[in-house]
């Protein structure tokens, strides 16, 4: 299929810069947070911005800007907005935000976009000044009811008290009179001082919880209109191939079968239920055309990172002078890591429905990205970007997948042939086997060491795709992709001598895109793994050598020295168990793991303890953290473990979840998580323990065996006597 380029409206990431192995970038207060006029405002609703509307019943609606992919942001984002506004989370009431940059684009990104791990940080003040603003504006309508100055009434869980004479006015009875009064200006209205937070920090039961424990969660595959038609695909096996011919008359001859849609890479059939356009889809028997990239294999993309790997690359940092200090050097240690491709694999396989018009197209799909699908579907089918209506739903997992809208425009691509709506779904298996995927990277590390150990030099030479060239070719700044080197050119390390750079590799006709991290996933593990292996070399404990490295960052060696302690680091473990720390500064956030291990005789590694610390700033739901903790690691773990795209004759290998399996229930881990108390800014948290926890597992794999990781995934070791 077409690869398009997702983000490449110049608005997106506007500013950004690399610091500290993550995105710090420019933040605006959205024009959601624009005052509202009165004449705006739906009929006997009080709605001073696009955030918030109050009805008379005293129903508080948030209008959620950015997408629930399991990840627990409605529920944080409603207590943000709960807080400064004084109502309970229970009062809140939650509608998806229609797709509209102009009032909803995420501050940092600059559209309306999950990803990142930014929702909080984002939102963290737009959110509660929306709150703080609708709270001044009643305390005031109340106050001129009564006679009195504001400064004298508070506002408690959606009522407002006139404190000496306790007098009382339910919001609902407010919001005419607070409706005329005029919108105070952004800052004017003072947020609470996190020492009178009463629901931030507290943990809350997550909103969209009862809806998927009974069913009434819709997600975009639930999707059913009358009428509805539902389309199988089947997509050119070789990226950049064609069709060449296919049997249409065996197809239709399917019972229920309706229509085959031909389009050059891509065959669809549409019919009234998922069996018999399967069915009709194998009948065809479709014949491709390969094109280009047929013979395309793993060891092909290898070989051209080898070879990458052996020049030059775009410099990323340079401290010092890391060449001299080699070269007298008392010991020069060197390593290659090597990273595959992975696939995203979300439980919901990708879909979208349609309806297309004469004169406008409905689109009914989980998507991070709701503006750039509206903004795409709009130059594919000449419409207005007015009449495109994307109806966003829960997401059954997104971890970057859904920030590409190709599945989208696939679908309206095949809607453009079809009377009505239809409902297009990918297989598993042309899930997996059309991925954009995580690249697959190849890194050459080398570090000097001191007559005690120490690191004087480093230098570290990383090889693979450059994602942000077709997400935002302006960020790329001489050379240097900011996501790929994220995680690598600002270790927490105190590191006198650095030296690191990018080596740009395309891998030939594989698309690749954002996975649950992308830079950091890659480079945290190759950065842990080798500081582990300078620490061996030096004979020290990898947590204290780990430590006499970051006196200067305090907050990365609170979080080591935490997850050690929580994990009993130094306590005496079974032959064959090991221990292994990982520690990383990505997303605006620091945080370390330690994996605890056992390796059988037969090879086969057991994780049976992971030990997560996080300093991610304030904290809004400490459930969500955990959650998030938990279900990142198991994310990870599945794919330092087990996950490896892999390719053959230009096809993708692996199919479904029998050769590119998850974690199974009964190898999951023990997760603990342990949050740092801080009054920093909000970090993000969704992303990072998938980054961590590979080198975790690799470097306790070392402590167990002696047997060194440099590859993943791990799979099983040879037999370990």
């Amino acid at each position: 299929m077409k690869s398009s380029p997702i983000l490449g409206r110049r608005e997106f990431l506007k500013g950004a810069a690399t610091i500290g192995g993550g995105l710090i970038l420019t933040v605006a207060i959205p024009p959601a947070m624009r005052p509202s006029s009165a004449a705006s405002a739906t009929p006997h609703t009080f709605a001073p911005n696009a955030f918030i509307r109050v009805d008379r019943e005293g129903i508080v609606t948030l209008m959620m800007p950015m997408a629930e992919m399991g990840q627990g942001v409605h529920t944080a984002l409603a207590m943000l907005l709960a807080e400064e506004l004084e109502v309970s989370l229970e009062q809140v009431k939650l509608e998806q935000a229609p797709s509209d940059d102009s009032l909803y684009a995420n501050p940092i990104l600059h559209i309306q976009s999950t990803g990142a791990s930014t929702s909080i940080r984002a939102f963290w003040t737009p959110l509660r000044q929306a709150g703080a603003v609708a709270r001044s504006l009643l305390l005031t309508a109340a106050a001129r009811r009564w006679g009195v100055t504001p400064d004298s009434c508070q506002a408690k869980r959606g009522v407002v008290i006139h404190t000496s004479s306790s007098r009382q006015l339910r919001f609902g009875e407010l919001v005419d009179a607070a409706s005329a009064l005029p919108v105070p200006s952004l800052g004017s209205v003072p947020l609470k001082q996190p020492n009178q937070f009463t629901l931030i920090g507290t943990s809350a039961r997550r909103l969209d919880t009862p809806d998927k424990v009974v069913g009434r969660a819709q997600f975009g595959i639930d999707m059913k209109l009358p009428g509805m038609a539902i389309a199988a695909i089947a997509i050119s096996p070789v990226f950049g191939g064609r069709l060449k011919s296919l049997n249409e008359s065996a197809a239709l001859a399917v019972r229920g079968v309706r229509q085959i849609v031909r389009l050059d890479n891509a065959v669809a059939a549409v019919a009234d239920n998922t069996w018999a356009a399967k069915k009709a889809l194998a009948a065809a028997a479709i014949q491709w055309d390969d094109g280009p990239n047929g013979q395309v294999s793993t060891a092909e993309v290898i070989r051209q990172l080898e070879e990458a790997s052996a020049r030059p690359g775009a410099v990323a940092r340079h401290d010092g002078d890391p060449d001299r200090a080699m070269a007298s050097a008392a010991r020069v240690v060197e390593a290659v890591y090597q990273l595959p491709f992975l696939a995203h694999a979300a439980m919901e396989p990708m879909n979208c429905t349609v309806h297309l018009h004469k004169d406008s197209c409905d689109i009914w799909v989980g998507t991070q990205v709701p503006t750039l699908t509206q903004v795409q579907v709009a130059e594919l089918t000449g419409l207005p970007k007015s009449a495109v209506r994307v109806h966003n739903q829960y997401l059954g997992g997104g971890f970057g997948r859904r920030l590409e809208p190709d599945g989208n425009f696939l679908a309206v691509r095949i809607a453009q042939h079809v009377d009505g709506p239809v409902k297009v779904i990918w297989s598993r298996e042309e899930d997996i086997q059309h991925d954009m995927y995580r690249p697959c990277y190849l890194d050459r590390m080398s570090a000097a060491l001191d007559v005690h150990g120490n690191p004087v030099a480093w230098k570290h030479r990383l090889c693979g795709s450059s994602v942000f060239s077709r997400y935002h070719p302006d960020l790329i700044k001489n050379g240097v992709d900011p996501d790929a080197v994220a995680g690598a050119a600002q270790p927490p390390y105190e590191l006198p001598n650095i030296h690191v750079e990018f080596v740009r590799v395309e891998p030939p006709g594989i698309p690749t895109s954002l996975w649950r991290g992308v830079g950091p996933t890659h480079n945290i593990f190759v950065v842990e793994s080798f500081i582990d292996e300078l620490a061996h070399m030096a004979k020290r404990d990898p947590v204290e050598y780990r430590k006499s490295l970051l006196a200067h960052n305090p907050r990365a060696l609170g979080v080591l020295m935490l997850a050690a302690k929580k994990a009993d680091w130094g306590r005496p473990l079974p032959a064959r168990w090991g221990r292994g720390v990982a520690l990383q500064f990505a997303y605006g956030s620091f945080a370390a793991q330690v994996a605890e291990v056992e390796v059988g005789v037969d090879g086969r590694v057991r994780v049976h303890r992971i030990v997560c610390a996080i300093d991610c700033g304030m904290v809004v739901n400490p459930n969500t953290i955990a959650a998030q903790m938990e279900g990142g690691a198991l994310f990870g773990l599945t794919a330092a473990l087990y996950g490896e795209i892999t390719l053959k004759n230009g096809r993708v290998v692996q199919s479904n979840f029998n050769d590119y399996r998850p974690m199974r229930m009964n190898e999951a881990p023990i997760v603990e998580t342990h949050v740092v108390q801080s009054s920093e800014p909000p970090g993000g948290v969704g992303e990072v323990p998938t980054a961590t926890v590979g080198p975790a597992v690799a470097n306790a794999i070392f402590a167990a065996t002696g047997k060194r990781t440099r590859r993943l995934p791990i799979k099983a070791l040879d037999a370990v006597p």
